[in-house]
């Protein structure tokens, strides 16, 4: 009588490493069910299901995710403002949960235990798929193999994978027209790692891959304007052909072909990854790049002074809280419900260029509007009494007055001291 398998979800991407993991995890006896969570990444997922099963997964789920990933994940870090070390999109980061989350989901459905990846110890995506799977089910057990003895000590490098795919007969794409590692979906592609970890290796149009380079983009202006209700996007209209996107995944789809065509969103950066390695990232991101750029614009007309003061000092931390896997926290949902309250009445429209590499505002309109321009006009008095202004300064400046006053006085009085 066989014994059954214990069952295992792997988070499978077709790769190399997840196609040797998932192999190598057969051979010790697990029951391996193949995982495929698809927020945009541009793959055969007909091919990635066969080759899973060719290699022996017992089960192969491959997840459509796009639309959760816009609207539960890009959209919230976009009516955050949220950029990781005043940079960074958060493309990679934001992905990570979405792909985690559904996993645990996929594991309590087969009955498994155990959920695995294929993430380095070096690297973020461990704490981000890790944190999340703790989180969704604090009884999951999880087989980094990157983490384990054995594993480490059969596999040294990049050649030992190689050897270990030729002897079992799994498919290895050609590699070596790409001597990095790539990250796609539908917030970015990032490229690093390979000859990118030289830093001051310039990442030119053989590694972009997305966007057209800058100074190769369309020598004419695209017109379009981004209509915000709550802070979410809810409508992108080209000015110049008249095209509308509405729905939440085709809108943010669009953005990125507008993006990728007029050159906009590439960021080459040396950031700090949660573990305290320096690493060097090529980020391509160009959807995400112009509504950022709207949103934030919107928000200058929309909303109250003092609470962008407040929110501003919550963007970086929830930023961080994202890029270090932190999604899925009581924190989180601290800063999310904040965030979501700044939101309320941001609503209207913004109008922009893109033309080479640049999103350029040209103007915005909102019924939440703050901005009154009989006030602001230096031509129309509008209610506003500038003799005002005067006492207005003087209460401003007591302090002033009072911190200089003290300051000339220790001045004066070690100038006697010397003299003394």
């Amino acid at each position: 009588m066989n014994e059954k398998k214990e069952k295992i979800v792997l988070a499978y991407s077709g790769g190399l490493d997840t196609s040797v993991i998932l192999k190598w995890l057969i051979e010790k006896g697990y029951e391996v069910i193949a995982y495929v969570g698809d927020v945009g990444q541009d793959d055969d997922y007909a091919e990635v299901e066969q080759k899973a099963l060719a290699i022996g997964a017992s089960k192969v789920y491959v997840e459509d995710l796009k639309e959760e990933f816009v609207t539960g994940y890009i959209f919230p870090a976009i009516r955050a403002n949220a950029v990781y070390e005043s940079r960074y999109l958060l493309g990679t980061a934001l992905a990570r949960p979405i792909i985690a989350k559904r996993q645990i989901e996929i594991a309590q459905k087969e009955g498994a235990k155990i959920v695995s990846h294929g993430a380095t110890g070096k690297g973020n995506d461990q704490v981000r798929f890790e944190l999340t799977y703790y989180a969704q089910d604090p009884m999951i057990k999880v087989f980094a193999p990157w983490k384990d003895q054995e594993f480490l000590s059969e596999f040294k490098g990049r050649t030992d994978m190689l050897n270990y795919a030729e002897k079992y007969n799994i498919p290895v794409k050609q590699t070596l027209k790409k001597p990095y590692s790539e990250d796609d979906n539908l917030l970015h592609i990032s490229h690093e790692a390979g000859i990118l970890e030289d830093p001051a290796y310039k990442a030119d149009k053989e590694i972009i891959s997305k966007i057209k380079m800058p100074q190769d983009a369309p020598d004419r202006e695209t017109h379009i304007s981004i209509e915000f209700k709550d802070g979410n996007p809810v409508k992108v209209t080209n000015l110049d052909d008249h095209t509308v996107k509405t729905n939440p995944l085709e809108l943010f789809q669009y953005l990125n072909l507008l993006g990728a065509e007029n050159g906009i969103g590439l960021l080459d950066m040396v950031e700090n990854r949660y573990v305290g390695i320096k690493s060097r990232g090529v980020y391509e991101t160009p959807g995400g790049t112009i509504l950022l750029a709207a949103h934030m614009d919107i928000e200058g007309i929309a909303m109250d002074r003092e609470v962008m003061k407040l929110r501003n000092m919550l963007s970086p931390l929830f930023a961080e809280l994202a890029y270090n896997g932190f999604w899925f926290s009581p924190e989180m949902e601290f800063l999310m419900a904040a965030i979501d309250k700044s939101q309320e009445l941001i609503d209207g429209v913004v109008y922009l260029t893109l033309y080479k590499g640049n999103v350029m505002i040209d103007g915005r309109e909102s019924p939440s509007s703050l901005y009154n321009q009989k006030l602001a006009s230096m031509d129309i008095e509008g209610g506003f009494n500038q003799q005002d202004s005067e006492g207005f300064i003087k209460i401003n400046a007591i302090r002033l007055m009072a911190h200089h006053a003290i300051i000339k006085e220790r001045e004066k009085n070690g100038l006697r001291n010397s003299l003394n």
